[in-house]
């Protein structure tokens, strides 16, 4: 007698809610633990080890961008620690956290550092038109940067002995040779930032300011597996546009990476309701029921960096309008999301007034839903814990009050 086979069972995809996505991927970020009484370095590695990458922006209108996520996830903290850990002591240590063009020109951990010697090989391919085209076009030109950093480095771009064209004829970014010769070098990972001050880059030989074991050359492949375990345990729950946009490879790479995570059981394929693309849960990313925050981010915080994610996770449409005309801007200058509980629920045009003394908020403008005088007693709070962290005695409010923003 023939006894027919039982239909085989159908797996189904595990599914998240959308808030359940929202607070995965806050608690991945670092959000809704307990603040340290005291921020040590300890606090500031652990932090880095965790978003693996943070970007730099030169904006500094309220505050230098990279300061910010590691105030927001932890409280105030003496920024002078995060510099001892940016900055090269010659004869005593080497900088712990390195730049690189990663998301953007941005600080790294050392474990997302090492991983980057994939990219400046294709300096030539990838760098964009001047710094590409340097080494052909001004061959001389960068024998002598190389050689001056070598000798006497740590540099700035201004003391390699190029001046910068008339004023009528400068670009957006006023690179002159020197400038765009040491960028080259940099993204070629011949010379590194061996520190910083007033923002500006003092190049050295790369040798002389990273620790060799990151130096060692590494197979691509390897290097883009690597990236995409630490993105996704950063972001805790993503889509591959969201993992690829964390270090900014391209799909292949990040598609190839995806499957071989999810080959070793460290990624786990999910369908979050509403989300266009599939998901990948990490394996050690953590479900919190709850989160509380109350805290202002940066324009360029990792959890909004990526436009669409920010939109798909919180509701949230997000542009900078630094570049907007004054009179086509819809929210301001300098607009920073403010985050309470898990979700974006008011937007903030601030800026630091040194001379006064004042952290000004031009502009609140408040999320469709959001309880108006909840979000504003917190939003002050927050502000006047950001305006004692940045050395201001007071805050400023707008005095027509928030601006209730309407649905999208």
């Amino acid at each position: 007698m023939h006894v027919s086979a039982a239909p085989a069972r159908i797996e189904r995809m595990p599914r998240l809610s959308p808030a359940a996505a929202r607070r995965i991927a806050l608690a991945a970020q670092g959000f809704g633990a307990p603040q340290p009484d005291v921020v040590n370095l300890g606090h500031l590695r652990r932090t880095m080890r965790r978003l693996a990458v943070v970007q730099l922006d030169s904006v500094n209108v309220f505050s230098r961008s990279h300061y910010l996520p590691f105030f927001s996830r932890l409280g105030a903290y003496d920024r002078g620690l995060l510099d001892r850990l940016t900055a090269h002591a010659p004869g005593r240590r080497k900088p712990e956290l390195l730049e690189y063009w990663a998301h953007e020109a941005s600080i790294l951990s050392p474990e997302a550092y090492a991983q980057f010697g994939w990219r400046k090989r294709l300096v030539r391919e990838q760098a964009w038109g001047s710094i590409r085209r340097f080494p052909s076009e001004h061959p001389e030109a960068l024998a002598s940067i190389r050689a001056q950093i070598a000798d006497r480095g740590p540099l700035r771009s201004s003391e390699l002995g190029y001046e910068r064209a008339p004023r009528e004829q400068r670009e957006m970014w006023d690179w002159h040779l020197g400038k765009t010769g040491a960028e080259y070098l940099f993204w070629a990972g011949e010379v590194a930032a061996a520190r910083r001050i007033n923002f500006e880059r003092h190049y050295d030989l790369v040798e002389r300011v990273a620790p060799p074991e990151l130096l060692v050359e590494r197979p691509a492949a390897d290097s883009h597996l690597e990236l995409v375990r630490l993105a996704a345990r950063a972001l805790g729950v993503a889509s591959e546009p969201d993992l690829r946009d964390y270090f900014r490879m391209s799909r292949a790479e990040t598609a190839s990476a995806i499957a071989a995570l999810v080959g070793r059981g460290e990624l786990e394929p999910v369908e979050v309701s509403g989300w266009r693309d599939p998901a990948y849960l990490h394996a050690e990313a953590r479900r919190p029921r709850r989160i509380e925050a109350s805290t202002l981010l940066t324009p360029f915080d990792n959890l909004v960096w990526f436009r669409p994610r920010t939109e798909r996770l919180f509701g949230f449409h997000y542009r900078l309008e630094i570049y907007t005309p004054a009179e086509q801007r819809v929210h301001g200058y300098y607009v920073l999301p403010f985050l309470l509980g898990d979700e974006l629920v008011a937007r903030v045009d601030v800026k630091s007034d040194r001379r006064a003394g004042v952290l000004r908020a031009h502009r609140v403008g408040i999320e469709h839903g959001a309880d108006p005088a909840r979000v504003m007693a917190e939003l002050e709070a927050a502000m006047e814990r950001t305006a004692a962290w940045l050395g201001l005695g007071a805050v400023e409010l707008p005095g027509t009050g928030p601006v209730l923003l309407g649905p999208r």
